[in-house]
Protein backbone atom coordinates (compact mmCIF):
# COMPACT_ATOMS: atom_id res chain seq x y z
CA UNK A 1 0.00 0.00 0.00
CA UNK A 2 1.29 3.66 -1.36
CA UNK A 3 0.84 6.23 1.29
CA UNK A 4 1.87 9.28 -0.81
CA UNK A 5 -0.37 11.44 -0.28
CA UNK A 6 -0.61 15.76 -1.05
CA UNK A 7 1.51 17.46 1.35
CA UNK A 8 -1.01 18.98 4.23
CA UNK A 9 -1.27 22.64 4.47
CA UNK A 10 1.22 24.83 6.74
CA UNK A 11 -0.09 24.34 10.30
CA UNK A 12 -0.14 28.10 11.82
CA UNK A 13 -1.01 28.17 15.69
CA UNK A 14 -0.93 30.48 18.62
CA UNK A 15 0.83 32.07 18.94
CA UNK A 16 0.47 32.65 15.49
CA UNK A 17 4.31 33.35 14.75
CA UNK A 18 5.00 29.79 14.67
CA UNK A 19 4.58 27.02 12.02
CA UNK A 20 4.75 23.30 11.54
CA UNK A 21 6.08 22.66 7.68
CA UNK A 22 7.83 20.46 5.88
CA UNK A 23 11.48 20.60 6.43
CA UNK A 24 13.68 22.02 3.82
CA UNK A 25 17.57 22.68 3.19
CA UNK A 26 17.94 25.86 5.54
CA UNK A 27 16.28 24.10 8.37
CA UNK A 28 19.68 21.20 8.34
CA UNK A 29 21.45 23.44 10.87
CA UNK A 30 19.03 24.18 13.15
CA UNK A 31 17.94 20.70 13.84
CA UNK A 32 21.62 19.65 13.72
CA UNK A 33 22.07 22.46 16.40
CA UNK A 34 19.05 20.72 19.03
CA UNK A 35 20.17 17.27 18.04
CA UNK A 36 23.57 17.74 19.42
CA UNK A 37 22.69 19.98 22.56
CA UNK A 38 19.75 17.05 23.38
CA UNK A 39 22.48 15.65 25.77
CA UNK A 40 21.24 11.70 25.21
CA UNK A 41 22.37 11.36 21.47
CA UNK A 42 25.47 10.01 20.57
CA UNK A 43 27.62 11.28 17.65
CA UNK A 44 26.42 8.30 15.47
CA UNK A 45 22.68 8.68 16.26
CA UNK A 46 22.65 12.30 15.25
CA UNK A 47 24.89 11.07 12.05
CA UNK A 48 22.01 8.93 11.07
CA UNK A 49 19.18 11.52 11.88
CA UNK A 50 21.42 13.53 9.52
CA UNK A 51 21.17 10.78 7.03
CA UNK A 52 17.57 10.66 7.28
CA UNK A 53 17.07 14.28 6.97
CA UNK A 54 19.42 14.03 3.38
CA UNK A 55 17.23 11.24 2.03
CA UNK A 56 14.28 13.21 2.70
CA UNK A 57 15.85 16.38 1.67
CA UNK A 58 16.82 14.47 -1.58
CA UNK A 59 14.06 12.27 -2.71
CA UNK A 60 11.26 13.98 -0.69
CA UNK A 61 8.46 11.84 0.16
CA UNK A 62 9.55 8.99 -1.96
CA UNK A 63 12.62 8.96 1.37
CA UNK A 64 9.71 7.12 3.49
CA UNK A 65 10.42 9.49 5.59
CA UNK A 66 8.45 12.38 5.99
CA UNK A 67 9.68 15.18 8.17
CA UNK A 68 8.80 18.39 9.19
CA UNK A 69 9.94 21.23 11.66
CA UNK A 70 7.65 23.53 13.76
CA UNK A 71 9.86 27.36 13.12
CA UNK A 72 8.51 30.24 15.07
CA UNK A 73 9.48 33.81 13.11
CA UNK A 74 9.84 36.59 14.47
CA UNK A 75 10.86 40.54 13.09
CA UNK A 76 12.08 39.03 9.43
CA UNK A 77 14.00 36.08 11.85
CA UNK A 78 13.32 32.17 11.81
CA UNK A 79 14.14 29.76 14.47
CA UNK A 80 13.66 26.08 14.55
CA UNK A 81 11.98 24.67 17.86
CA UNK A 82 11.90 21.41 16.92
CA UNK A 83 11.35 18.50 14.14
CA UNK A 84 9.89 15.15 13.89
CA UNK A 85 10.59 12.69 11.27
CA UNK A 86 7.92 9.71 11.04
CA UNK A 87 6.88 7.13 8.04
CA UNK A 88 5.04 3.97 6.46
CA UNK A 89 6.47 0.85 8.00
CA UNK A 90 7.40 -1.44 5.57
CA UNK A 91 5.58 -4.35 4.83
CA UNK A 92 2.32 -3.20 6.55
CA UNK A 93 -1.09 -1.62 5.82
CA UNK A 94 -1.41 1.09 8.14
CA UNK A 95 1.22 1.19 10.44
CA UNK A 96 3.77 3.91 10.97
CA UNK A 97 7.07 4.51 12.97
CA UNK A 98 8.09 7.70 14.51
CA UNK A 99 11.83 7.91 13.50
CA UNK A 100 12.49 10.84 15.63
CA UNK A 101 11.35 13.63 17.59
CA UNK A 102 13.60 16.45 19.15
CA UNK A 103 13.13 19.88 21.01
CA UNK A 104 15.07 22.54 21.45
CA UNK A 105 16.62 22.08 25.51
CA UNK A 106 15.18 25.98 25.91
CA UNK A 107 11.61 24.93 24.64
CA UNK A 108 11.32 21.78 26.55
CA UNK A 109 7.66 21.48 28.40
CA UNK A 110 6.34 24.26 26.17
CA UNK A 111 4.54 22.29 24.06
CA UNK A 112 6.76 22.27 21.23
CA UNK A 113 7.16 18.69 21.25
CA UNK A 114 3.06 18.00 21.77
CA UNK A 115 2.85 19.83 18.75
CA UNK A 116 4.52 18.12 17.24
CA UNK A 117 3.65 14.76 17.83
CA UNK A 118 0.17 15.53 17.05
CA UNK A 119 0.85 16.82 13.74
CA UNK A 120 2.84 13.57 13.00
CA UNK A 121 -0.53 11.92 14.71
CA UNK A 122 -3.19 13.50 12.50
CA UNK A 123 -1.10 13.45 9.21
CA UNK A 124 -0.91 9.66 9.59
CA UNK A 125 -4.23 9.59 9.96
CA UNK A 126 -4.69 11.80 6.79
CA UNK A 127 -2.77 9.11 5.29
CA UNK A 128 -4.71 6.43 6.48
CA UNK A 129 -2.80 5.06 9.14
CA UNK A 130 -4.02 3.46 12.06
CA UNK A 131 -0.89 2.61 14.25
CA UNK A 132 1.95 4.89 15.70
CA UNK A 133 5.10 2.77 16.75
CA UNK A 134 7.68 4.37 18.75
CA UNK A 135 11.06 2.96 19.99
CA UNK A 136 13.15 4.78 22.97
CA UNK A 137 15.66 3.57 25.30
CA UNK A 138 15.24 2.88 28.79
CA UNK A 139 18.69 4.89 29.69
CA UNK A 140 17.47 7.21 32.50
CA UNK A 141 18.61 9.99 30.08
CA UNK A 142 15.23 9.47 28.40
CA UNK A 143 13.47 9.28 31.59
CA UNK A 144 11.92 12.67 30.39
CA UNK A 145 10.82 11.15 27.01
CA UNK A 146 9.35 8.02 27.97
CA UNK A 147 7.02 10.30 30.50
CA UNK A 148 6.35 12.57 27.26
CA UNK A 149 4.95 9.38 25.39
CA UNK A 150 2.91 7.82 28.29
CA UNK A 151 1.17 11.41 28.81
CA UNK A 152 0.25 11.79 25.36
CA UNK A 153 -1.56 8.37 25.14
CA UNK A 154 0.99 5.74 24.37
CA UNK A 155 1.19 2.36 25.84
CA UNK A 156 4.09 0.52 26.29
CA UNK A 157 3.75 -2.52 24.80
CA UNK A 158 7.06 -4.34 24.30
CA UNK A 159 10.80 -4.22 25.70
CA UNK A 160 13.56 -6.50 24.66
CA UNK A 161 16.01 -6.51 27.57
CA UNK A 162 19.82 -4.95 26.67
CA UNK A 163 18.59 -4.20 22.82
CA UNK A 164 21.07 -1.61 22.85
CA UNK A 165 24.02 -2.24 25.04
CA UNK A 166 24.13 -4.14 28.36
CA UNK A 167 21.41 -2.37 30.85
CA UNK A 168 20.09 -0.60 28.15
CA UNK A 169 16.71 -2.18 27.16
CA UNK A 170 14.61 -0.98 23.46
CA UNK A 171 11.05 0.45 24.47
CA UNK A 172 8.48 0.26 22.16
CA UNK A 173 5.05 2.22 22.50
CA UNK A 174 1.98 2.08 20.60
CA UNK A 175 -0.80 4.16 19.95
CA UNK A 176 -3.67 3.46 17.64
CA UNK A 177 -4.77 6.44 15.57
CA UNK A 178 -8.19 7.63 15.04
CA UNK A 179 -9.52 10.44 12.69
CA UNK A 180 -10.73 13.18 14.80
CA UNK A 181 -14.27 14.37 14.46
CA UNK A 182 -14.77 18.05 13.11
CA UNK A 183 -16.17 20.20 15.54
CA UNK A 184 -19.93 21.00 13.02
CA UNK A 185 -20.02 17.23 13.18
CA UNK A 186 -19.75 16.17 16.70
CA UNK A 187 -21.95 19.41 17.97
CA UNK A 188 -24.62 17.69 14.84
CA UNK A 189 -24.13 14.10 16.45
CA UNK A 190 -25.03 15.57 20.13
CA UNK A 191 -28.16 17.40 18.40
CA UNK A 192 -29.52 14.56 17.08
Amino acid sequence: MTFLAAPPQLIVFEPMNRTIRPLVAADRSGVFRILENAGNFTPAEVAIALELIDEWLELGEHSGYLTYVLEARDDGSSEVLGYVCFGPTPLTESTFDLYWIAVDKSKHRGGVGKKLLKFAEEEIVRRAGKMLLIETSSQETYGGTIQFYERTGYELVGKIPEYYKPGDDKLIFAKTLTPSVPVDQAVQACVE
